[in-house]
Protein backbone atom coordinates (compact mmCIF):
# COMPACT_ATOMS: atom_id res chain seq x y z
CA UNK A 1 0.00 0.00 0.00
CA UNK A 2 1.38 3.38 -1.03
CA UNK A 3 1.95 5.94 1.77
CA UNK A 4 0.72 9.52 1.76
CA UNK A 5 2.08 11.66 -0.97
CA UNK A 6 4.49 14.53 -0.42
CA UNK A 7 1.72 17.06 -0.97
CA UNK A 8 -0.55 15.45 1.65
CA UNK A 9 2.28 15.35 4.23
CA UNK A 10 2.90 19.04 3.60
CA UNK A 11 -0.73 19.92 4.18
CA UNK A 12 -0.77 18.00 7.50
CA UNK A 13 2.40 19.76 8.69
CA UNK A 14 0.87 23.14 7.89
CA UNK A 15 -2.28 22.27 9.84
CA UNK A 16 -0.34 21.01 12.90
CA UNK A 17 2.09 23.93 12.98
CA UNK A 18 -0.53 26.66 12.83
CA UNK A 19 -1.90 28.53 15.93
CA UNK A 20 -4.47 26.66 18.07
CA UNK A 21 -8.06 27.47 17.38
CA UNK A 22 -9.71 29.69 19.99
CA UNK A 23 -12.40 28.01 22.12
CA UNK A 24 -15.68 29.68 21.66
CA UNK A 25 -18.07 30.28 24.54
CA UNK A 26 -21.42 29.60 23.15
CA UNK A 27 -24.86 30.37 24.53
CA UNK A 28 -24.91 27.30 26.89
CA UNK A 29 -22.01 28.75 28.96
CA UNK A 30 -23.71 32.14 29.21
CA UNK A 31 -26.95 30.51 30.36
CA UNK A 32 -25.04 28.68 33.09
CA UNK A 33 -23.55 31.94 34.42
CA UNK A 34 -26.95 33.60 34.47
CA UNK A 35 -28.49 30.64 36.29
CA UNK A 36 -25.74 30.77 38.95
CA UNK A 37 -26.22 34.51 39.49
CA UNK A 38 -29.98 34.06 39.88
CA UNK A 39 -29.46 31.13 42.27
CA UNK A 40 -27.06 33.14 44.45
CA UNK A 41 -29.49 36.05 44.54
CA UNK A 42 -32.29 33.73 45.59
CA UNK A 43 -30.14 32.18 48.34
CA UNK A 44 -29.09 35.61 49.65
CA UNK A 45 -32.67 36.87 49.58
CA UNK A 46 -33.91 33.74 51.29
CA UNK A 47 -31.27 34.05 54.00
CA UNK A 48 -32.20 37.68 54.68
CA UNK A 49 -35.87 36.76 54.84
CA UNK A 50 -35.15 33.80 57.14
CA UNK A 51 -33.13 35.96 59.57
CA UNK A 52 -35.26 39.11 59.51
CA UNK A 53 -38.66 38.36 58.06
CA UNK A 54 -39.69 34.87 59.12
CA UNK A 55 -41.01 33.65 62.46
CA UNK A 56 -38.51 30.80 62.53
CA UNK A 57 -35.65 32.85 64.03
CA UNK A 58 -37.35 35.26 66.41
CA UNK A 59 -36.65 35.62 70.13
CA UNK A 60 -39.04 33.44 72.12
CA UNK A 61 -37.13 32.74 75.35
CA UNK A 62 -34.49 34.37 77.57
CA UNK A 63 -32.63 31.94 79.84
CA UNK A 64 -30.59 32.99 82.88
CA UNK A 65 -27.83 31.06 84.66
CA UNK A 66 -25.31 31.76 87.44
CA UNK A 67 -27.49 33.75 89.82
CA UNK A 68 -27.15 33.35 93.59
CA UNK A 69 -28.78 36.35 95.26
CA UNK A 70 -30.47 37.80 92.19
CA UNK A 71 -33.45 36.00 90.69
CA UNK A 72 -33.73 35.08 87.01
CA UNK A 73 -36.80 37.34 86.82
CA UNK A 74 -34.76 40.33 88.03
CA UNK A 75 -32.08 39.63 85.42
CA UNK A 76 -34.61 39.29 82.60
CA UNK A 77 -36.31 42.54 83.58
CA UNK A 78 -33.01 44.43 83.72
CA UNK A 79 -31.82 42.94 80.42
CA UNK A 80 -35.01 44.02 78.61
CA UNK A 81 -34.40 41.66 75.69
CA UNK A 82 -36.89 42.47 72.87
CA UNK A 83 -38.85 39.22 72.76
CA UNK A 84 -40.47 38.75 69.37
CA UNK A 85 -37.77 40.60 67.45
CA UNK A 86 -35.50 38.81 64.97
CA UNK A 87 -32.76 37.03 66.90
CA UNK A 88 -30.07 38.41 64.59
CA UNK A 89 -31.09 42.01 65.36
CA UNK A 90 -30.67 41.78 69.15
CA UNK A 91 -27.86 44.12 70.26
CA UNK A 92 -26.03 41.88 72.74
CA UNK A 93 -23.65 44.66 73.81
CA UNK A 94 -26.59 46.91 74.69
CA UNK A 95 -28.17 44.09 76.71
CA UNK A 96 -24.90 43.62 78.62
CA UNK A 97 -24.65 47.37 79.28
CA UNK A 98 -28.20 47.46 80.67
CA UNK A 99 -27.48 44.58 83.01
CA UNK A 100 -24.32 46.18 84.39
CA UNK A 101 -26.07 49.54 84.79
CA UNK A 102 -29.27 48.25 86.37
CA UNK A 103 -27.79 45.48 88.53
CA UNK A 104 -24.48 46.53 90.16
CA UNK A 105 -24.36 43.14 91.88
CA UNK A 106 -23.37 41.65 88.54
CA UNK A 107 -19.61 41.36 88.13
CA UNK A 108 -19.46 39.60 84.76
CA UNK A 109 -22.13 38.74 82.22
CA UNK A 110 -22.21 36.98 78.88
CA UNK A 111 -25.02 37.53 76.37
CA UNK A 112 -25.21 34.87 73.67
CA UNK A 113 -27.65 33.97 70.91
CA UNK A 114 -29.01 30.44 71.10
CA UNK A 115 -30.43 29.63 67.68
CA UNK A 116 -33.11 29.58 66.57
CA UNK A 117 -35.19 31.24 69.34
CA UNK A 118 -33.15 32.00 72.45
CA UNK A 119 -30.94 34.50 74.27
CA UNK A 120 -28.72 33.11 77.04
CA UNK A 121 -27.63 35.37 79.91
CA UNK A 122 -24.72 33.96 81.90
CA UNK A 123 -24.21 35.93 85.10
CA UNK A 124 -21.43 36.05 87.69
CA UNK A 125 -22.37 37.97 90.83
CA UNK A 126 -20.02 39.96 93.02
CA UNK A 127 -19.10 38.31 96.32
CA UNK A 128 -18.94 40.47 99.46
CA UNK A 129 -15.68 40.29 101.39
CA UNK A 130 -16.60 43.09 103.83
CA UNK A 131 -19.78 44.88 104.87
CA UNK A 132 -20.27 48.46 106.08
CA UNK A 133 -23.16 49.08 108.44
CA UNK A 134 -25.31 52.11 107.61
CA UNK A 135 -28.03 52.44 110.23
CA UNK A 136 -30.09 49.29 109.95
CA UNK A 137 -28.75 48.46 106.51
CA UNK A 138 -25.52 46.87 105.33
CA UNK A 139 -23.46 47.86 102.31
CA UNK A 140 -21.66 44.97 100.64
CA UNK A 141 -18.07 45.51 99.44
CA UNK A 142 -16.39 43.17 96.94
CA UNK A 143 -12.73 42.19 96.52
CA UNK A 144 -12.06 45.30 94.43
CA UNK A 145 -13.38 47.66 97.09
CA UNK A 146 -16.59 48.32 95.13
CA UNK A 147 -19.69 48.96 97.22
CA UNK A 148 -22.23 47.19 95.07
CA UNK A 149 -25.38 46.52 97.10
CA UNK A 150 -27.28 47.53 100.22
CA UNK A 151 -29.09 44.76 102.08
CA UNK A 152 -31.25 44.63 105.17
CA UNK A 153 -29.56 41.55 106.60
CA UNK A 154 -25.81 41.06 106.90
CA UNK A 155 -24.50 38.06 104.94
CA UNK A 156 -23.17 35.33 107.18
CA UNK A 157 -19.43 34.98 107.64
CA UNK A 158 -18.58 38.40 106.18
CA UNK A 159 -16.59 40.73 108.50
CA UNK A 160 -17.77 44.24 109.25
CA UNK A 161 -15.61 47.13 108.07
CA UNK A 162 -15.30 50.02 110.52
CA UNK A 163 -13.88 53.20 109.06
CA UNK A 164 -12.78 55.40 111.96
CA UNK A 165 -10.04 57.59 110.55
CA UNK A 166 -8.26 59.71 113.11
CA UNK A 167 -8.54 63.48 112.68
CA UNK A 168 -5.29 64.53 114.35
CA UNK A 169 -1.58 63.81 114.20
CA UNK A 170 0.03 61.53 111.65
CA UNK A 171 -3.24 59.65 111.12
CA UNK A 172 -4.89 62.86 109.95
CA UNK A 173 -2.05 63.45 107.50
CA UNK A 174 -2.54 59.91 106.23
CA UNK A 175 -6.25 60.61 105.71
CA UNK A 176 -5.44 63.68 103.62
CA UNK A 177 -3.18 61.57 101.44
CA UNK A 178 -5.42 58.51 101.21
CA UNK A 179 -9.14 59.15 100.81
CA UNK A 180 -11.89 56.91 102.11
CA UNK A 181 -12.10 54.80 98.94
CA UNK A 182 -8.39 54.05 99.15
CA UNK A 183 -8.75 53.06 102.81
CA UNK A 184 -11.59 50.70 101.88
CA UNK A 185 -9.40 49.08 99.23
CA UNK A 186 -6.63 48.63 101.81
CA UNK A 187 -9.07 46.93 104.17
CA UNK A 188 -10.14 44.63 101.35
CA UNK A 189 -6.51 43.94 100.60
CA UNK A 190 -5.91 42.91 104.21
CA UNK A 191 -9.00 40.70 104.28
CA UNK A 192 -7.80 38.93 101.16
CA UNK A 193 -4.44 38.05 102.76
CA UNK A 194 -5.76 36.53 105.97
CA UNK A 195 -5.07 32.85 106.62
CA UNK A 196 -8.23 30.79 106.12
CA UNK A 197 -8.60 29.97 109.83
CA UNK A 198 -8.19 33.61 110.81
CA UNK A 199 -10.59 34.79 108.10
CA UNK A 200 -13.30 32.50 109.48
CA UNK A 201 -12.81 34.01 112.95
CA UNK A 202 -12.61 37.65 111.86
CA UNK A 203 -15.57 39.71 112.99
CA UNK A 204 -14.40 43.27 112.27
CA UNK A 205 -11.74 45.02 110.24
CA UNK A 206 -10.99 48.46 111.71
CA UNK A 207 -9.28 51.20 109.74
CA UNK A 208 -7.95 54.32 111.44
CA UNK A 209 -5.40 55.22 108.77
CA UNK A 210 -3.48 53.69 105.91
CA UNK A 211 -0.89 52.30 108.36
CA UNK A 212 -3.28 51.45 111.18
CA UNK A 213 -5.54 48.53 110.31
CA UNK A 214 -6.55 46.02 112.97
CA UNK A 215 -8.77 42.96 113.30
CA UNK A 216 -11.23 41.84 115.91
CA UNK A 217 -11.51 38.06 116.13
CA UNK A 218 -13.88 35.79 117.98
CA UNK A 219 -12.97 35.13 121.61
CA UNK A 220 -12.08 38.80 122.29
CA UNK A 221 -8.83 38.51 120.34
CA UNK A 222 -7.30 41.34 118.33
CA UNK A 223 -4.64 41.64 115.66
CA UNK A 224 -2.61 44.75 114.88
CA UNK A 225 -1.99 44.39 111.15
CA UNK A 226 -0.64 47.80 110.16
CA UNK A 227 -0.89 48.62 106.46
CA UNK A 228 -1.91 46.27 103.70
CA UNK A 229 1.70 45.88 102.58
CA UNK A 230 3.66 42.64 103.07
CA UNK A 231 0.38 40.79 103.53
CA UNK A 232 1.79 37.32 102.82
CA UNK A 233 4.60 37.72 105.35
CA UNK A 234 2.19 39.06 107.94
CA UNK A 235 -0.16 36.12 107.40
CA UNK A 236 2.70 33.67 107.94
CA UNK A 237 3.84 35.50 111.07
CA UNK A 238 0.30 35.50 112.48
CA UNK A 239 -0.14 31.79 111.85
CA UNK A 240 3.15 31.06 113.64
CA UNK A 241 2.23 33.34 116.57
CA UNK A 242 -1.13 31.69 117.08
CA UNK A 243 0.47 28.24 117.14
CA UNK A 244 3.20 29.36 119.55
CA UNK A 245 0.85 31.27 121.87
CA UNK A 246 -2.64 29.72 121.67
CA UNK A 247 -3.78 31.51 124.85
CA UNK A 248 -2.78 34.99 123.66
CA UNK A 249 -5.43 37.63 123.17
CA UNK A 250 -3.47 40.22 121.23
CA UNK A 251 -1.20 39.72 118.23
CA UNK A 252 0.92 42.32 116.50
CA UNK A 253 2.25 41.60 113.00
CA UNK A 254 2.51 45.20 111.81
CA UNK A 255 6.25 44.55 111.54
CA UNK A 256 6.32 40.94 110.28
CA UNK A 257 10.01 40.50 111.05
CA UNK A 258 9.32 41.25 114.73
CA UNK A 259 5.87 39.85 115.57
CA UNK A 260 4.59 39.91 119.12
CA UNK A 261 1.73 38.51 121.22
CA UNK A 262 0.32 39.06 124.71
CA UNK A 263 -2.45 37.79 126.91
CA UNK A 264 -3.87 41.21 127.63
Amino acid sequence: MAGPSTAERGERQQESSGPPRARRFGPPRLRTIIILIVALALVAGGTVWLLYGSNWTRVERVSVSGTRVLTPAQVREAADVPVGDPLISVDTEAVEARLRRNLPRIDEVGVERSWPHGIDLKVTERTPVLIVQKGRKFVEVDDEGIRFATVSQAPKGVPTLELKPARSGSAAASLRRFDEDRLVREAVRVAGRLPAAVARDTRTVKVRSYDDISLELSGDRTVAWGSGEQGVRKARALTALMKAAPDARHFDVSVPTAPASSRS
